[in-house]
């Protein structure tokens, strides 16, 4: 028997951006991985902060995602662990 997994979308409370991510960022690359990260898809990462994050889901910890953008620019997107606020920032901002 084949099961599906269901990942509720992730609350991510108050949405901030960074000054520099705002700057640097196309809006349209953003919303989109805002999307992946609320369904549990944290892009870049590798396997050992995969497992965190999805660990952090069950756990209430933070979620840091990576994402990149059109131009190669990474960036994070992270939500507290309480929920409560998500920022999206650069890596030097980090």
């Amino acid at each position: 028997m084949n099961s599906i997994k269901i990942v509720m979308p992730i609350p991510l409370g108050e949405v901030v951006i960074t000054p520099g991510a705002v700057v640097k960022l196309d809006s349209k690359v953003v919303s989109r991985s805002l999307v992946r990260h609320m369904a549990g898809d944290w892009g870049e990462v590798n396997e050992e902060d995969w497992e965190l994050n999805d660990a952090a889901l069950e756990g209430g910890d933070r979620l840091v995602s990576r994402y990149r953008g059109r131009d190669e620019k990474d960036f994070f997107i992270i939500t507290e662990a309480d929920r409560s606020i998500t920022t999206i920032l650069l890596p030097e901002e980090y």
